[in-house]
C-alpha cells in the first residue's frame, strides 16, 4: 500500500495541505509559549514582582517541555497521531486563553497554566514532523519535513509585534485572549489532516489506512490493493526505546545541539550593547537580522538533508556554528571594512545553529522503529530542550553569577562562554559521526526493518 508514496514525482494538493497545517501550527506554539516574556514585562513593575516570581512564571513552560515531548510522543504510538495533533494544540492555547483571567499579582495562577503551554508546545512539534514524514515519499522527506520547522522563529516575531502594537489597545489580558485563538487550528487539522496510514496499518486497520492514504494521494480509494493479511498488532511499551540504545543516544546527544543557539540567543542582545558599543533599542533592531539569519538556514539545511543526507548534512552544519560561535569570542573587537566581526558571526553562527534543526529535528524522529517512532522522537527531543537549561545554567557558571535565568553578560566572559556554546554542536558532531546512520531516500519500511534486524542480531550475540 505504501509503495504509492513512493511511486510520486510530485506532491498532491492534500499533502501540501497536510504540510501547511503542521506549519502554522509550529509557528503558532512558538507564538503561544513565547507570549509570556512579552506580558511579563507590562506586569513585573506594576506586581512588584520579586525575581523569583519571575523565574519561576518563566521557568514553568521550560520544566515542563522535556515531559510534553515525551509525554505526548508516547500517545502518539498510542491513541494515533492526528488526535495527539489535535489535543497538544488545545493543550497550549486553552491555558494561554485561561490566563486572560489572571488576579492580579496572581503570579502562582500565571506559573501553572504556563506548565501547560510548555507541555502541550514540544508535544505538537513531536507530532507534525512525524505525520508529515508519513505522508510523503523518502526522496522528499528531508525537504518537506525541513520545511515544517522554518517558520517556528516567526512565532517570536508575532509575539513581539503583538507586544508592541495590540498591548495599547487591548492590554495584557487581551494578548492572552489572542493567545486562545491557535484552538481554532483544532478545525484546520479536523479538514486537512487525516490519520497516519503508517500508525494505522500497524493497529491492523487496512481499511481506514487505505482511506486515508488514497486522500493523501487524491485518488480512488479502490486503485490501492489491500494487502492479504494485516500485520499483528503489538501493544507499545515505552521501555522498549532501551533496547535501541545507539537511536537513544543519537537521537538525544543531537538535540543537545540547540543548547548553543539558546545560550547565544539569551545573551545577544546585551552581547550587542557591550561589544557593538550600542544602545538597547539599537541591540533589538539587530536581533532582527539574528532571527531572519535562522529562519533563512532552516531554508538552507532543509534543502542539504536531501542534497548530502542527514549525515553529512548534521555534522557540516555543527561544525560550522561551532567555528563561528568560538570565532565570534576571539575576533570580537575586529571591523573589516566598518562591518563587525562579531556581528557577522553571530549572524553565521544562527544560520548553521539554529538552522541546523530543521535537520536535527526531523533526523530525531527517522531514527526509531516505526511503532516506536514517536515515543522515540518525544525523549530525543525533551532531552533536546534540556538545553535551554544548560545554556542559562553553564552560562551563569561562567559569568561568576547567582542569576540561573538571567545570567549578566560581561565582556571577561564572552570567549569562554563562546567556546562553551561551541562545544555542544562539537558533542552533536562527534555523536553523528560515531553513532548516526544514514537515512536519506530510504522509505520507513526499509529503516523500520534494518532497525529490528539489528536489534534481533544484538539480541542473538
Amino acid at each position: 500500500m505504501l509503495e504509492h508514496l513512493e511511486r510520486q514525482k510530485s506532491l498532491t494538493a492534500n499533502q501540501w495541505k497536510i504540510c501547511a497545517a503542521a506549519t502554522i501550527g509550529d509557528m503558532l506554539d512558538f507564538f503561544d509559549f513565547y507570549l509570556i516574556g512579552f506580558v511579563l514585562a507590562f506586569i513585573v513593575k506594576g506586581w512588584n514582582l520579586t525575581y523569583g516570581q519571575s523565574g519561576l512564571i518563566l521557568l514553568s513552560s521550560g520544566i515542563a517541555a522535556p515531559l510534553g515531548s515525551m509525554f505526548w510522543g508516547w500517545m502518539a504510538d498510542r491513541i494515533g497521531r492526528r488526535k495527539v495533533m489535535i489535543l497538544t494544540v488545545l493543550n497550549f492555547s486553552v491555558p494561554t486563553g485561561l490566563m486572560a483571567l489572571t488576579p492580579d499579582n496572581g503570579w502562582l495562577f500565571l506559573s501553572v497554566c504556563r506548565f501547560f503551554v510548555g507541555m502541550g508546545v514540544t508535544g505538537l512539534y513531536t507530532v507534525d514532523i512525524l505525520i508529515v514524514q508519513e505522508f510523503v515519499p523518502a526522496s522528499r522527506r528531508g525537504r518537506i519535513t525541513g520545511l515544517t520547522t522554518a517558520l517556528l522563529p516567526a512565532g517570536t516575531l508575532l509575539g513581539a509585534l503583538s507586544g508592541a502594537y495590540l498591548e495599547h489597545y487591548i492590554g495584557w489580558r487581551g494578548l492572552f485572549v489572542v493567545g486562545l485563538m491557535p484552538a481554532a487550528l483544532t478545525l484546520l487539522i479536523r479538514a486537512w489532516v487525516p490519520e497516519s496510514p503508517h500508525w494505522l496499518i500497524s493497529k491492523g486497520r487496512l481499511d481506514e489506512a487505505r482511506k486515508s492514504l488514497a486522500w493523501a494521494l487524491q485518488t480512488d480509494p479502490a486503485t490501492i490493493e489491500l494487502p492479504p493479511a494485516a500485520p499483528p498488532a503489538a501493544p507499545v511499551k515505552w521501555t522498549e526505546l532501551f533496547k535501541y540504545p545507539r537511536s537513544l543516544a543519537v537521537s538525544c546527544l543531537v538535540g543537545l545541539s540547540q543548547t548553543g543557539s539558546v545560550g547565544v540567543t539569551l545573551w545577544i542582545t546585551t552581547l550587542f550593547v557591550l561589544v557593538l558599543k550600542v544602545t538597547p533599542a539599537d541591540a533589538s533592531f539587530l536581533v532582527i537580522w539574528v532571527g531572519i539569519a535562522g529562519i533563512l538556514g532552516r531554508f538552507f539545511c532543509s534543502w542539504l538533508s536531501d542534497a548530502v543526507g542527514r549525515r553529512r548534512g548534521i555534522l557540516f552544519v555543527c561544525v560550522m556554528a561551532a567555528i563561528c560561535c568560538s570565532l565570534a569570542g576571539y575576533l570580537n573587537s575586529i571591523f573589516i571594512g566598518g562591518v563587525s566581526m562579531f556581528f557577522f558571526l553571530v549572524l553565521a553562527q544562527q544560520f548553521f545553529g539554529n538552522g541546523g534543526y530543521a535537520i536535527v529535528g526531523p533526523y530525531m524522529a527517522e531514527v526509531w522503529p516505526s511503532n516506536l517512532r514517536a515515543s522515540g522522537m518525544g525523549v530525543g527531543y525533551g532531552v533536546g530542550n534540556l538545553g535551554k537549561f544548560i545554556g542559562p545554567a553553564g552560562l551563569a557558571v561562567i559569568a561568576g553569577s547567582s542569576n540561573f535565568m538571567s545570567p549578566k553578560a560581561t565582556l571577561d566572559a564572552l570567549i569562554p562562554a563562546m567556546n562553551y556554546f561551541s562545544l555542544w554542536y562539537v558533542l552533536a558532531a562527534l555523536a553523528i559521526w560515531f553513532l548516526g546512520f544514514e537515512t536519506r531516500g530510504r522509505t520507513i519500511q526499509e529503516i523500520d526493518g534494518e532497525l529490528k534486524a539489528s536489534r534481533a542480531k544484538a539480541s542473538a550475540s
